[in-house]
């Protein structure tokens, strides 16, 4: 019997043993996780949402590293200059995404290409934005922050205004920094379009306005043309009529004068 009961001790893991192997497990889940959080960025996961934090942390581009399963995305507060093309096409995921407080002046068409539907709140206050492509933000069904931005208004910015979901809580604060028009530069653009003003309409009448100048311009470029034409032939017409007549031996008949005439 005691043969048997220190045959099955023997087989019986020490306490310290199981300790070390279970940190061990952890530290090894914890270092595979890790892995996959951009460098030096912060990756949570709380009952299955993960967030990604990388606030302040001088970025200048977008990291290309991020996990497939993100929800949340902080990307606020740093050098960030440009949205390139497809940056968020694997996060299909994503609920938000901060990129307010950077230095962004470029957004190109297909930035936001392959957000998912459930992309609550797009952040882009406090930026360096002049323009933006209308087909970066048409297809989107998040909330939209463009606050704080030097704006070019401008019937495109118009379109987008009218397509997108705007913060109603930030939507005072889109000024005009510069405009079509000079007298509208440094007025919310809301307060503008409110009063009536049309830029759509602005940019058509411009159009008109050259349309109508270059035609104008052809028209008296060819008008001018056959004024000349006909005089050049006129005096061309009248110097070889002097010449028939200047001939001595040759009688030029009535009939061909009065045709040359």
């Amino acid at each position: 019997m005691n043969s048997m009961f220190l045959a099955v001790e023997a087989f019986r893991p020490a306490p310290l043993l199981w300790s070390q192997t279970l940190f061990c497990l952890l530290f090894c889940a914890l270092s595979c996780y890790c892995t996959s959080c951009p460098h030096p960025c912060q990756c949570t996961n709380y009952s299955g949402e993960t967030a990604v934090l990388c606030s302040a942390s001088n970025l200048e581009e977008i990291p290309k590293d991020i996990p497939k399963d993100t929800m949340f995305l902080k990307l606020d507060a740093n050098k960030i200059t440009a949205v390139p093309n497809s940056t968020f096409r694997h996060l299909a995921h994503l609920q938000e995404i901060d990129l307010s407080k950077n230095a962004i002046e470029k957004i190109d068409s297909a930035a936001f290409k392959g957000v998912a539907d459930g992309l609550r709140l797009l952040d882009l206050s406090g930026n360096h934005i002049q323009r933006i492509p209308k087909e970066a933000l048409v297809n989107l069904n998040a909330m939209i922050r463009l606050s704080n931005n030097p704006w070019h208004c401008e019937c495109t910015l118009q379109e987008v205004l009218w397509e997108v979901k705007l913060d109603p809580d930030s939507v005072n604060e889109i000024t005009c920094q510069t405009s079509v028009q000079e007298e509208y530069a440094g007025k919310p653009l809301l307060h503008i379009l409110d009063s009536g003003i049309n830029f759509c309409n602005m940019h058509q009448k411009t159009t008109d306005v050259a349309m109508f100048v270059t035609m104008f311009s052809w028209f008296t470029l060819v008008i001018s043309y056959v004024v000349y034409y006909v005089r050049h032939n006129q005096e061309d017409t009248k110097k070889h009529l002097e010449y028939l007549k200047s001939l001595p031996s040759t009688r030029v008949p009535k009939e061909t004068i009065s045709t040359i005439l």
